[in-house]
C-alpha cells in the first residue's frame, strides 16, 4: 500500500517537473541568439576552424605528414571554433537582458560556486530593487533601478550591519544610465558596473570570511529571508507591480 503511494508520488513529481532541454535544443537556441546579435559570428567561427586546420597541415607538410597532421588538427580546430562560438553566445545572452529589470538577478543566480543569491530583498513601488549575495567576500548588496535604489541599499546595509555585526558589506550598482555622464564615468565615480562585468567584478572581490564563518552567516540569513517574490529566470516584465510595503 505504501509502495503504491510512493510510486504515485514519484509519477506525480515527474509529471509536474519541467522538462530539460536537450543539448541540441540548447545549441539551436544559442545559434538563433548569436545570429540575431552578431550576424557574422558564424563566419568568424568557420574562419578560425579553417585557419587552425590550415596551420596544422602546413606544419605536417614540413614534417612530411600533411594528412596525419590535418587529421589531428581537425578536432583542435573544432574546439577553437566552438570556444569562439560560446564567447559570442555569452555576449549575446548578456546583450539580450542588459538594460531590462531583473537582469542583475539573472546574472547573479547563474553564478554557481561560492555565491548564494537572495533576489529582491528590498523593493519599492518603482520596481527599484536590491539583491543580497553571500560569499567569502562577505555580504554583497546589488542594486538595480534608478536613483531611489541608493536609499534601498542604505536601508538594507543598516539591516545587515545590525543583524550580522562585523561582517563586511559591499555595495554594487548595476546598470548603464543614459544621460550626461558616460558609462565609464559612472563606473568610476558611482561604482556602477554593467551586467556583462557583474560576474567578474564579484569574483574579484577579496575573500574576508572563512568557510566556517560563511556557513554561519548563511544560516543566520535564512532566518532573515527576503520578500519571497516570484522571480523569473529571465528579466522581469516591466508591467509587473510590486507589493506595497
Amino acid at each position: 500500500m505504501f509502495g503504491r503511494k510512493k510510486k504515485k508520488e514519484e509519477s506525480a513529481n515527474k509529471s509536474t517537473a519541467p522538462e530539460k532541454q536537450s543539448q541540441l535544443a540548447v545549441l539551436k537556441d544559442a545559434y538563433k541568439l548569436v545570429k540575431k546579435d552578431s550576424p557574422f559570428a558564424i563566419v568568424w567561427c568557420l574562419l578560425v576552424f579553417v585557419l587552425v586546420v590550415t596551420f596544422g597541415v602546413i606544419i605536417g607538410n614540413n614534417l612530411d605528414h600533411p594528412v596525419y597532421a590535418g587529421f589531428l588538427s581537425t578536432p583542435l580546430a573544432f574546439l577553437a571554433g566552438f570556444f569562439l562560438f560560446t564567447r559570442f553566445a555569452n555576449t549575446a545572452a548578456f546583450s539580450s537582458i542588459e538594460g531590462q529589470l531583473g537582469a542583475g538577478a539573472s546574472v547573479l543566480m547563474s553564478i554557481r560556486r561560492g555565491f548564494v543569491t537572495t533576489p529582491a530583498v528590498n523593493v519599492n513601488r518603482n520596481q527599484d530593487m536590491v539583491h543580497r549575495v553571500s560569499s567569502k567576500a562577505g555580504i554583497i548588496l546589488v542594486g538595480e533601478g534608478g536613483f531611489a535604489t541608493r536609499s534601498l541599499m542604505q536601508d538594507e546595509r543598516r539591516k545587515m550591519e545590525r543583524f550580522l555585526s562585523g561582517v563586511p558589506v559591499t555595495e554594487v550598482m548595476v546598470g548603464d544610465e543614459k544621460g550626461q555622464v558616460s558609462v565609464r564615468k559612472l563606473q568610476k565615480h558611482l561604482g556602477q558596473i554593467s551586467v556583462r562585468k557583474l560576474q567578474k567584478h564579484l569574483k574579484k572581490l577579496p575573500k574576508k570570511l572563512s568557510t566556517a564563518q560563511l556557513r554561519e552567516v548563511r544560516a543566520r540569513l535564512r532566518s532573515v529571508g527576503g520578500l519571497n517574490l516570484p522571480m523569473p529566470k529571465g528579466p522581469m516584465p516591466t508591467n509587473s507591480r510590486m507589493p506595497k510595503r
